[in-house]
């Protein structure tokens, strides 16, 4: 039974879906209760939870595909349309938001004064830090781009080098784009420019943290010599993602930051 005669991977059961399930039950419901009581100790879990869950889960699968050998061709080719697949999910996601966004805002209703940006609204300056975001992430997806070409190439040098850059001006950007939303002159409820705005950029904020951890990571493992030129889907999946991110964040600064204001 130890031996396998296909291509395929028939993964070990595994208990991090349970406790995956457990901790977004868990946030969810904590993120409820610290809006509504004040109290955070429901989230904590919840996080703390996640975050077992995330490093205990990703152990595993780094282990099945660098030290046992389970991602074949085959394997890797279904990895890939799992990505694609998730993406395209992720994709409509944001189009749910942009269809609020310009449903509000083509045809603005008496209540909102009949005009956009609704009556008593200072948007941003989409010329100020909007802009320099911009130049943060599009430098941060020649950055990645540059990275995968080195691993692809084999020098470990560069692939690294840029790693360090793109996890860097992840970070750059998420701390500009909390410093704009502490500086808001409007907040979530003022109308439905504050729930879109706040909604779709704050969503778009996430993901950019998400994608930098999923590039954290891949720059740990390719300090542990897990990647090769011709064996490298964590980190390929890694710069999907952030290609993503990055046309995402084109789409919202040209409609909610620049023709929105």
């Amino acid at each position: 039974m130890a031996h396998q005669a296909h291509a395929s991977h028939m993964g070990d059961p595994s208990p991090w879906p349970l406790t995956g399930a457990t901790a977004a039950l868990l946030m969810t419901s904590g993120l409820a209760i610290w809006f509504h009581y004040h109290t955070v100790i429901l989230l904590t879990i919840g996080l703390i939870l996640t975050l077992l869950t995330m490093y205990q889960w990703w152990r595993d699968v780094v282990r099945e595909g660098t030290f046992q050998g389970h991602h074949t061709a085959p394997v890797q080719k279904g990895l890939r349309y799992g990505m694609i697949l998730f993406i395209t999910s992720e994709v409509l996601f944001f189009f749910g938001f942009f269809w609020a966004f310009y449903h509000s805002s083509l045809a603005p209703t008496p209540e909102l004064g009949g005009c956009w940006p609704p009556t008593g609204i200072v948007p941003l300056d989409p010329f100020e830090v909007p802009l320099l975001n911009t130049a943060v992430l599009l430098a941060s997806g020649v950055t990645v781009t540059w990275a995968h070409h080195s691993l692809m190439e084999g020098n470990r040098k560069e692939t690294t080098q840029a790693l360090i850059f793109t996890v860097l001006l992840g970070l750059y950007f998420t701390a500009l784009q909390a410093m704009e939303y502490y500086e808001a002159p409007f907040t979530i409820a003022d109308s439905v420019y504050g729930a879109t705005f706040f909604v779709a950029t704050g969503f778009h904020g996430l993901h950019v943290i998400i994608g930098s951890t999923f590039l954290l990571i891949c720059l740990l493992r390719q300090a542990q010599y897990h990647f090769t030129s011709n064996h490298h889907f964590g980190f390929e999946a890694s710069a999907w993602y952030w290609h993503f991110v990055d046309v995402v964040w084109l789409c919202l600064y040209v409609s909610i930051y620049w023709w929105g204001s």
